[in-house]
């Protein structure tokens, strides 16, 4: 997911992308860190629940873009 958004931003340079990625990423996993932990607050919620609920709205969102752009 954080390569597309990378690419987006950014534009097609693969090192741009790389390091973008790197960066981005680790910033994404940190806030969905602070998620998982803040949303059962006693409990720790596993992050890849929260990774997998962002991604899946993420690439749900781009497949209906790119669906209607070819329209």
């Amino acid at each position: 997911m954080i390569p597309h958004i990378v690419r987006l931003v950014v534009g097609g340079d693969f090192r741009r992308i790389l390091i973008g990625s790197a960066i981005a990423g680790a910033i994404f996993l940190f806030w969905a860190d602070i998620v998982a932990r803040t949303i059962l607050a006693p409990e720790d919620l596993p992050i890849g629940i929260v990774t997998g609920i962002i991604g899946g709205i993420f690439f749900v969102w781009l497949l209906r873009r790119n669906s209607i752009n070819k329209l």
